[in-house]
């Protein structure tokens, strides 16, 4: 019972981590990439409406 329970939590546990990992992972890239975008194009912008 004991070695079923270890092996069924570690299981869990893995899949549980890798799930919540890949999120947090896709959602800080996804805010940092928006970021970037949003900095580079209101400066795209800027420079072409001064130039």
């Amino acid at each position: 019972m004991d070695g079923w329970m270890d092996g069924w939590m570690d299981g869990w546990m893995d899949g549980w981590m890798d799930g919540w990992m890949d999120g947090w992972m896709d959602g800080w890239m996804d805010g940092w990439i928006d970021g970037r975008m949003d900095r580079w194009i209101d400066d795209w912008m800027n420079g072409w409406i001064d130039g």
